[in-house]
């Protein structure tokens, strides 16, 4: 298997309206780490488009359910532990992140069971503290990109 490729795809940074962020439990993770929703980009695909189709195969929520409020300034890469790397994921991906804004009811989210099994909506500094190691310095440069937009509700 070659691993000396990075994947390119997408990820979403979710708000409700108290500012919480949508958490994803990854199934089958040995630790039980959460994550937020993120995939791949498909051949001729667009960012935007695989935003909204990773959205809707990993949590149900369709184009209409979100706003997106922002985007990450450049594309932010990751390296994957060696032990989760394969032919698919290669070394890691590198990713393009939105900050989106929920329309929808909480409750409309639904994990899509095959990837993930739970979610929860948390306050952003409680995503760090789920947040499996090597996601850890992308989760902290959204933190800082998206700082303006995080901790309160529409109105602010």
């Amino acid at each position: 298997m070659s691993d000396v490729f990075f994947r390119a795809g997408v990820g979403a940074m979710v708000l409700d309206d108290a500012g919480q962020v949508l958490v994803m439990r990854r199934k089958g993770a040995r630790d039980g780490a959460w994550q937020l929703p993120q995939g791949g980009i498909e051949n001729g695909e667009e960012p935007l488009a695989a935003l909204y189709r990773e959205l809707r195969e990993e949590t149900g929520l369709g184009r209409g359910d979100v706003e997106i409020v922002a985007s990450a300034g450049e594309w932010l890469a990751y390296e994957l532990p060696v032990e989760y790397r394969n032919a698919k994921t290669g070394r890691g991906q590198v990713q393009r992140w939105f900050l989106c804004r929920l329309r929808a009811p909480c409750e409309a989210v639904r994990p899509d069971g095959i990837e993930f099994t739970a979610s929860e909506w948390v306050a952003p500094a409680q995503l760090m503290a789920r947040a499996a190691p090597f996601r850890l310095p992308v989760y902290r440069r959204l933190m800082a990109e998206f700082a303006a937009h995080l901790g309160g509700t529409r109105s602010q």
